[in-house]
């Protein structure tokens, strides 16, 4: 018989990293959709996003524009964000700092399921430059752990803010 080696997976930064957590919600779309275009909201469920505010009299739609608040540690900063997917009740996703060539891009999708919506969280680091690109320019031999330990810290944030999100459109379901 024939084994079979596995080679650890190696990423970097040109790949585009992704993390992706999901959740289903006893709710209907139109609930958890009034949830995650409220851009504000996850600040109340994990500690790095501060909150965040629509520029120029925006609001939820494709090309508005805000700017968010972070903080790590003593360590603080503000993004500009632009809506770059906007579909109503299935698709919301904002790139950072560029349209073009974002930081990052963060995508909400809603998909119907049996008992009411599965709400999923995305995030791809890149093509532009971040936070991260200039940490692993200062110590490129260290590009995949700090991938590693980015990833690790959005995908703990991702999952509270889902599970938040699930919680509060479960509670309104009843409510009205």
């Amino acid at each position: 018989m024939r084994r079979r080696v596995y080679a650890p997976t190696v990423t970097r930064f040109a790949d585009g990293p992704e993390v992706e957590v999901s959740v289903e919600i006893a709710a209907p779309a139109s609930v958890v959709w009034r949830l995650v275009t409220d851009i504000d909201l996850p600040a109340s469920f994990q500690g790095e996003f501060r909150g965040a505010r629509w520029l120029e009299g925006g609001g939820p739609a494709l090309g508005a524009a805000f700017r968010g608040r972070n903080r790590r540690g003593t360590r603080e900063w503000e993004t500009v964000s632009y809506v770059v997917a906007f579909e109503e009740e299935r698709e919301f996703g904002w790139a950072v700092s560029d349209e073009d060539n974002p930081g990052a891009t963060w995508t909400y999708r809603l998909e119907p399921v049996h008992r009411g919506t599965r709400l999923t969280y995305h995030r791809r680091l890149g093509p532009g430059p971040s936070g991260i690109t200039r940490m692993i320019a200062a110590e490129p031999e260290r590009e995949e752990e700090i991938i590693a330990l980015r990833d690790s810290q959005h995908r703990s944030n991702m999952q509270a803010v889902v599970d938040g999100i699930k919680t509060q459109a479960e509670e309104r379901r009843w409510r009205g």
